[in-house]
């Protein structure tokens, strides 16, 4: 399980403006009416190079307010799931009762607790802090998350409580979730692939409730395979257990290298299909399209191709993603998936020569120079892989804000052809030419 941060408090005391401050982003709605968050929102965050999931989640209140009972439901998942709490209050209007009452949940919990007293946007009201000393969870720490303040002070306090661990798997082990939305097969295949009943299967829908890992051997190769519960459209679930699973779903992508994104090919391509490939998009996974029940399809000649057709045209944003058309409950064409998956993997984790790393910049910005953009035009430098798992390109330029999002991309397609990357997103990181030196 990745390090977790959950983020509590009452209505309207900045819990989301704190998360998006995190994360650097407009994440999670924020208003000034109290309220907005309902549903638990998450997103991966960043400190000091270390890496951790955050969760945002909505105002937990005394009262019969409309949706408190599901909203406090999903508040409490996100602190059982949650290695850390951080605990927002008010700086400006005090204690009140639903603080003391959210202080009674969090004691339950048994979990660190850290109070971040916000909206002390002044050194004036800097001693407000001290009044939530009473709610037992030792030194609060005052922060403004609308003008930053303090908030480098909680995040050290934060991640000071992790751990670093050792790598769950070893070295050469293929690491792949299996991701798709409810009842569209996974299970089965799942017990296809490992050639074992180990997960249950059932034809109602949402039987898998948790994150399961296997790892077994196949050609003298070592696999973990990590079946995951299906992924329903956020707005629709309000169950405990849905939304449990949906998080879940996001820790097994954490863990993993690859993500075989599963289709139901009777169903057909579905909108919550492209929100399951988003969430690939999103943890940066190689990627493997699994089309599943292809036993059940009347075909001719040219029923695969139009399917493969569908498929690039709804997932334009995943070009780059290999297409396995299986039955899992016959045990047809499993077998295709092993070889695709090791060269996924080969390339996911491919150190590409420099030398052909900055041909291929020259090249390509030869070919087609870049435009003006922003009043003023990028000069390339110099490049270099930097990461695998994926591929991370450093590219230094004069100023990335000179770079217009159509021109990576043109830069992207660029590489692709140049280099065998079935399978993997490519990662650009733009760098000032004045940074070279770090």
């Amino acid at each position: 399980m990745p390090f977790t941060v959950a983020i509590v408090g009452r209505p309207n005391v900045g819990k989301s403006s704190l998360f998006n401050r995190i994360i650097g982003e407009r994440f999670s709605i924020t208003d000034d009416v109290a309220g907005v968050t309902r549903d638990r929102i998450y997103a991966q965050a960043e400190w000091l190079t270390k890496r951790f999931s955050l969760i945002d989640t909505g105002g937990i209140d005394v009262g019969d307010a409309p949706f408190l009972t599901q909203i406090k439901h999903q508040a409490e998942i996100a602190m059982d799931e949650a290695n850390v709490i951080i605990f927002v209050v008010d700086g400006l209007s005090g204690l009140t009762d639903s603080d003391y009452y959210i202080a009674k949940l969090l004691y339950k919990t048994d979990k660190p607790v850290i109070v971040a007293v916000n909206k002390i946007d002044d050194i004036v009201h800097s001693h407000n802090a001290f009044e939530f000393y009473a709610l037992g969870f030792g030194d609060p720490i005052a922060v403004s998350s609308h003008h930053g303040i303090g908030v480098g002070d909680l995040l050290d306090k934060t991640l000071s409580y992790m751990v670093e661990e050792e790598k769950v798997h070893e070295k050469g082990i293929i690491s792949f979730s299996v991701l798709g939305r409810p009842n569209v097969g996974k299970s089965s295949l799942v017990n296809a692939i490992i050639g074992e009943e180990r997960v249950i299967v059932s034809d109602i829908s949402g039987t898998t409730t948790d994150a399961i890992d296997t790892t077994f051997t196949k050609d003298k190769q070592k696999y973990t395979i990590i079946d995951t519960a299906g992924i329903k459209k956020r707005g629709k679930v309000y169950e405990n257990l849905d939304k449990y699973s949906v998080l879940r779903a996001m820790t097994a992508l954490e863990r993993s290298d690859i993500a075989l994104l599963v289709l139901d090919a009777t169903a057909g391509i579905q909108e919550q299909d492209g929100h399951v490939a988003g969430y690939i998009m999103q943890y940066m996974r190689g990627c493997i399209i699994v089309v599943n029940k292809w036993d059940l399809i009347e075909k001719d000649s040219k029923t695969m191709k139009k399917f493969e057709t569908e498929i690039r045209e709804t997932f334009k944003f995943l070009p780059y993603a290999p297409i396995v058309f299986v039955s899992a409950k016959e045990n047809q064409r499993v077998h295709t998936i092993f070889p695709v998956l090791r060269e996924v993997y080969e390339n996911f984790t491919k150190q590409l020569p420099t030398k052909l790393v900055n041909d291929t910049l020259y090249d390509a910005v030869a070919m087609n120079p870049p435009a003006i953009f922003n009043h003023g035009k990028a000069n390339f430098s110099y490049a270099t892989q930097v990461d695998t798992k994926p591929p991370t390109i450093a590219i230094f330029v004069n100023d990335p804000v000179f770079i217009h999002f159509s021109y990576e991309r043109y830069l992207q397609n660029q590489f692709r052809d140049n280099f065998e990357l079935t399978g993997t997103p490519l990662k650009f990181v733009f760098r000032k030419k004045d940074n070279y030196e770090d």
